[in-house]
């Protein structure tokens, strides 16, 4: 057991670096667990187009190990390893990281959230080379192209009906004829002269070649046929998980496990923080995230002067 530190930072991204930035030019000396895929959700996203200041565009990872060496240089502390759990009980909180145990007076959680896939054949390989979970970051990469939502949420909905502005056509594919969505959201999509909306499907198998997504292989799920639909772009709406297990409840989250702000980025423990995805069910940007690891770092300092220094 090493000596009391200021603040730990749990967790990468966006939210993660921007938070370390902070508490590292405010000389706090933040740890940071980065987990062993440093970098988050990022880290499988080729072009990021819609975060300020790259006007020609930057690749997700190379914009992550920017970020890091950015904090790095002001002092954050970058270990990449995975945080097992961690003890609010008493102060200052008690983080275990594969059998070590550290101390921190002030904790911030920036674990993210990640989507759910489908786990059909050929995904891990088309990940970010045609199939994407966000139709707002990677939509426009597929501009006059015919591409598929999976879903049947209001998620998908929107996904759907964001990305006409720029494909030709969208095929929404959901499993059943029962849709979780809204009706006002069903009825824009279902009303859309470019969405066209098959159910009773679901993907079987997704198809590639050097360049690529080209289609997916579909299955019906009342009588097993199978068919083709050709595609570039592929866009899996079917829910986010955040990273939040951990947490064994001792933090306050909603009932899917999103940590539950209650005064400002504070959570229901005092001392403890939470910024980015882990939080944020609905914008899911790189730049909120980073805007919110710049609250908790400020929030976390405050809370610091008052309570500790």
């Amino acid at each position: 057991m090493s000596e009391v530190r200021n603040v730990i930072i749990i967790g990468s991204g966006p939210a993660g670096y921007t938070a370390g930035l902070y508490n590292a030019r405010a000389l706090l000396k933040p740890l940071m667990f980065a987990g062993y895929m440093s970098g988050g959700q990022l880290m499988l996203t080729s072009d990021i187009e819609n975060f300020p200041g790259y006007p020609e565009g930057i690749g997700g990872p190379e914009m992550m190990m920017q970020l890091r060496e950015q904090a790095e240089r002001f002092g954050l502390e970058v270990h990449d390893k995975n945080v097992e759990r961690i003890d609010t009980s008493s102060s200052p909180f008690k983080v275990y990281v594969e059998g070590e145990e550290f101390q921190s007076h002030a904790i911030i959680i920036c674990t993210g959230a990640e989507a759910i896939w489908l786990g059909a054949e050929g995904e891990s390989e088309q990940k970010g080379r045609g199939i994407s979970t966000c139709a707002t970051c990677d939509g426009a990469f597929f501009r006059d192209q015919e591409v598929i939502v999976v879903g049947g949420g209001d998620s998908a909905m929107e996904e759907a009906t964001f990305l006409t502005r720029f494909a030709t056509k969208v095929t929404l594919i959901h499993r059943r004829d029962v849709f979780r969505a809204s009706k006002v959201m069903y009825d824009r999509a279902l009303n859309h002269p470019k969405i066209e909306i098959l159910t009773f499907k679901q993907v079987k198998k997704w198809l590639s070649d050097e360049n690529g997504l080209t289609g997916a292989v579909l299955e019906d799920t009342q009588s097993g046929e199978v068919s083709e639909i050709s595609c570039s772009g592929a866009f899996i709406a079917i829910g986010h998980k955040p990273i939040t297990g951990f947490l064994e409840d001792q933090i306050e989250t909603d009932d899917s496990g999103y940590i539950l702000a209650k005064d400002f980025t504070m959570t229901s423990v005092p001392g403890i923080f939470a910024a980015g995805d882990v939080v944020d069910t609905r914008y899911r940007q790189a730049i909120t995230a980073a805007g919110m690891g710049c609250q908790a770092a400020i929030d976390a300092e405050r809370w610091l002067e008052d309570n500790i220094h």
